[in-house]
């Protein structure tokens, strides 16, 4: 059996593509760096991190994006030897109108080289690739309105593409306005038995969330909606592990077995919130005598379990609770910066800017996967000022977070504060209770347990002490706050300096328990 979801934690949007014997999920990254998790499984049941694909700063520039801009929906595909992914950049999200360049980059091997960015165009977001039987290919993505009394989500676009001339060929085409579901996003096309198929998104990216299929024996349409849409949505149980169920992408076997990645999210027991993000999970589906696909195990639900195909069993090794600084399971916000220093048992951050800043933050920080862990790090840090401040932080973004920091207090002389920010409001936990210590050398520790989260610290890394009053984890989660939030909570480690002076911290390692 498969246990879903496949990929816990922040990893929204999946977009998957088989070579040979070899699967890749290709996910959404938003304002983290690097840019587009890839990850690879041989048997649809085990999975493991390959990389990034937009891993330097020729490919992906995130600087003042906001919190949940950058990165969405990338779209790989692999096509004349060559892989193809396509994903937006989004500059602004909130406002009635939206920044929303698209972008095209292919590669011989998923592991890159990756070629310069080509500008394909703007006026929406959820770009993707169908390469079809004649050579051809064509472009689609959603068009976004920003008209009053008009509809957002105007509907999904093709245009042809010139991968010889890297531009877009003759007018875009509207060839689906969505279902009665509405907020239509994320196509992706595939042919089929002389179908069309174009499988979107509806529901927009919380509760109601849809996968949506329609086709048409002919490119540009007319589509008709499948007779039993939308056929996967959590919507009609919250009773299900997996809510928000949508977004999703298809993959053939090769022995003809069909299975379908998804967006989905798990709520914190007794609450509506899922503060580890939207993850992804995968279902069977199959191919009727209709030529309609369905859900194998029947209905339109997601299910927690489902059966695994008929291919060779392939493990990967579990990942250690410490992981070396270099691996790329960490991310730091808006891009790589000077002032983030990774060696393998080593870590150095010279302080830079608030964790509210858009711009340079001194910060690496590693995806929450699980509701109850444990999470242990070792601080160095010599504080000279108020301003000076170093430790670890659960955070999900510039508006979200609880961070138990390391400072100077004019009196109290080196202490521990806790800042938490809820919704962009600020607020000190501790207030004037701040925690004197005698030495710059701690352990810094957070545990969460479902929606709880409390700090600890020790001098000797075995006595830890309570670090101020328990706090509300799922805070840091898309559903709370005016914001507009499409990631998930994160473990970090980070250093801020805002007298400019760049003083240093140091961190020995950052342990992940579940």
């Amino acid at each position: 059996m498969i246990k879903n979801p496949i990929l816990p934690g922040f990893n929204p949007d999946p977009s998957i593509c088989r070579v040979g014997e070899d699967y890749y999920i290709a996910t959404s990254t938003f304002e983290w760096f690097p840019g587009v998790q890839i990850h690879h499984s041989r048997d649809l049941v085990n999975w493991r991190l390959l990389g990034h694909a937009l891993n330097e700063t020729r490919l992906l520039d995130l600087k003042g994006v906001p919190s949940s801009g950058g990165v969405w929906a990338p779209a790989l595909t692999h096509c004349d030897g060559l892989f193809y992914l396509c994903y937006t950049v989004v500059h602004q999200h909130e406002a009635a109108t939206k920044d929303t360049p698209n972008y095209l980059i292919t590669a011989p091997s998923v592991e890159g080289p990756w070629s310069d960015p080509v500008f394909v165009n703007s006026s929406g977001f959820d770009p993707s690739l169908f390469h079809d039987e004649d050579g051809r290919k064509y472009w689609l993505n959603m068009v976004w309105d920003h008209r009053p009394e008009k509809h957002p989500f105007y509907g999904i676009v093709l245009q042809e593409y010139d991968p010889q001339a890297k531009n877009l060929v003759g007018k875009p085409e509207l060839i689906f306005k969505g279902s009665s579901i509405q907020l239509t996003e994320g196509p992706h096309l595939y042919k089929r038995n002389g179908y069309y198929y174009l499988l979107t998104a509806e529901g927009g990216t919380e509760y109601e969330h849809a996968v949506t299929l329609a086709r048409s024996r002919e490119l540009r349409g007319s589509y008709e909606v499948h007779p039993e849409n939308p056929i996967l949505t959590s919507s009609r149980d919250p009773d299900l592990a997996l809510q928000k169920a949508g977004h999703a992408s298809l993959v053939e076997t090769p022995s003809g077995e069909w299975y379908m990645p998804h967006l989905c999210g798990r709520t914190i027991p007794g609450t509506r919130r899922c503060n580890l993000g939207r993850e992804t999970a995968i279902q069977k589906v199959e191919w009727r005598e209709d030529d309609w696909l369905y859900l194998s195990c029947g209905g339109n639900e997601p299910q927690a379990e489902v059966p695994a195909p008929d291919l060779e069993p392939h493990s990967f090794p579990e990942l250690p609770s410490r992981l070396p600084f270099d691996s790329p399971h960490y991310a730091t916000p808006r891009g790589p910066s000077s002032s983030v220093v990774r060696k393998p048992n080593r870590l150095t951050l010279e302080g830079k800017e608030s964790l509210e800043s858009n711009f340079e933050q001194a910060m690496l920080a590693r995806r929450l996967t699980s509701q109850r862990s444990t999470v242990t790090t070792r601080l160095s840090f010599e504080p000279e000022s108020f301003q000076q401040m170093a430790g670890l932080a659960a955070y999900y973004n510039t508006y979200l977070f609880h961070y138990l920091y390391l400072s100077m207090d004019e009196d109290k002389g080196l202490c521990l504060q806790i800042h938490s920010c809820d919704d962009g409001v600020s607020s000190f936990p501790l207030g004037s209770g701040i925690i004197a210590v005698s030495t710059g050398e701690l352990f810094l520790r957070a545990t969460f347990e479902d929606k709880d989260l409390q700090f600890h610290f020790s001098e000797d890394g075995e006595n830890f002490r309570e670090a101020g009053p328990v706090l509300d984890a799922s805070i840091l989660s898309d559903d709370h706050g005016e914001h507009w939030g499409f990631t998930g909570s994160f473990v970090a480690l980070a250093c801020q300096d805002l007298t400019g002076s760049s003083l240093q911290a140091n961190f020995d390692f950052l342990e992940l328990s579940s």
